[in-house]
């Protein structure tokens, strides 16, 4: 708690966050490293507002969570020590079921299924944090995950009592559910965990897999799209109504373009990372014919657990979703 504060008063030195207070330079804290397409979105968006705001509002963006880690960036958010930040939304599923929806094997696996998901969750997002006073600025989705190993998947039980990387809650249940044992790790410490023997195994982005230099540690990438995650990009509300209302069409424009542009890059950087991974050696496959059953059994087991977890509200993803 004391780091968290020493960080507020840092970051209040150089911005002015109190509510109504027009700040000059505002702090986006951006989880994934310099060269990432998340990073490099959050750099456009800077650069759009500091354009159509005519100079009033300058963003720095602040890459490799160096601000603040994905578990802390809503409630720094919220508190104000920063005006702005990306997450991806199954980071808040622990507090709210609904944010889960992307994690959820096989419900959306692809582009256009991310896209109509968002299209339903959106509007249950926004109501939910507008509630802890924070705004969705835009969306934007990872390549579908797929699953990472040192060892080939031969059989069913190939990831029976394999220590598996996993990010959050949901991920963690489905190394579970594939007979793995879940260790919960963030992608700066990946590259170490596997060399050490902490993990074997993991689920998660081809970008990711780059960003870590994966044919360091694996073998093989499986392209079992899983799911396509997005980063939700967040920001303080009462910050947003501090400025004037020329200076906020600026952002609601310059977030437009980036979640149009976003959405682009995602589609973009999937074919990219993957031919990357195979250049640099890792063979890559289609999910298993061995293992599709158990992953068909995991994916129901997950979204019958989620549907009871999130009641009438995932209830209603569900539904919208599948019309």
């Amino acid at each position: 708690m004391k780091n968290f504060s020493n960080l507020a008063a840092a970051v209040l030195v150089t911005t002015s966050l109190a509510t109504g207070v027009h700040a000059d330079t505002w702090k986006f804290s951006a989880n994934d490293i310099e060269g990432n397409y998340h990073t490099e979105n959050a750099q456009l968006f800077a650069a759009d507002v500091e354009r159509l705001s005519g100079g009033d509002l300058m963003i720095d963006v602040v890459s490799g969570a160096a601000l603040l880690k994905r578990s802390e960036l809503k409630r720094g958010v919220q508190r104000n020590i920063v005006a702005i930040g990306d997450l991806i939304a199954g980071a808040m599923g622990g507090e709210n079921a609904i944010f889960d929806a992307d994690l959820v094997p096989l419900l959306a696996t692809n582009f256009e299924e991310a896209r109509r998901l968002w299209d339903v969750t959106r509007p249950m997002y926004e109501e939910a944090l507008a509630a802890d006073g924070i705004m969705i600025l835009w969306a934007e989705p990872w390549p579908a995950q797929g699953i990472y190993v040192t060892d080939p998947i031969e059989s069913a039980d190939a990831l029976e009592g394999v220590s598996f990387r996993a990010y959050n809650a949901l991920t963690a249940q489905f190394a579970e559910q594939m007979g793995a044992i879940p260790t919960t790790i963030p992608s700066a410490e990946v590259s170490q965990a596997f060399s050490t023997g902490l993990v074997n195994a993991m689920i998660t982005s081809p970008t990711t897999g780059v960003d870590t230099q994966a044919w360091d540690f694996a073998n093989y990438f499986y392209n079992i799209q899983a799911m396509v995650p997005k980063n939700l990009i967040l920001m303080n509300t009462s910050m947003f109504e501090g400025l004037s209302a020329e200076t906020q069409a600026a952002v609601l424009e310059a977030a437009a373009i980036a979640e149009t542009r976003g959405w682009e890059m995602g589609m973009a950087a999937q074919e990219s990372a993957l031919a990357t991974l195979a250049e640099n050696g890792m063979i890559i496959g289609d999910t298993p014919d061995v293992l599709k059953e158990r992953l068909n059994v995991a994916a129901e087991t997950i979204l019958a657990d989620w549907q009871a977890r999130g009641g009438d509200a995932v209830t209603a993803i569900i539904d919208a979703y599948q019309e």
